[in-house]
């Protein structure tokens, strides 16, 4: 499966790494590849978890434009 994840660095220089399309999925790195790589571990947990537990595996995302 693929999925997006998003990666941006936080006040203390830490990097966050989040999967959008499944809820709490978040994760964390010293380095952009670092939170890379904990993300896709993540996110093989949680499908795991969701899966255990009967829940929806993702759930919808979508983009959507915003005049500013």
């Amino acid at each position: 499966m693929k999925f997006t994840v998003t990666i941006f660095q936080d006040e203390d220089g830490i990097f966050i790494a989040e999967c959008p399309s499944i809820p709490g999925c978040v994760s964390q790195g010293k380095t952009e590849q670092d939170a890379e790589k904990n993300i896709r571990e993540a996110i093989k947990e949680c499908l795991e978890v969701r899966a255990e537990k009967g829940m929806p595996l993702t759930v919808t995302t979508r983009q959507v434009e915003v005049q500013v």
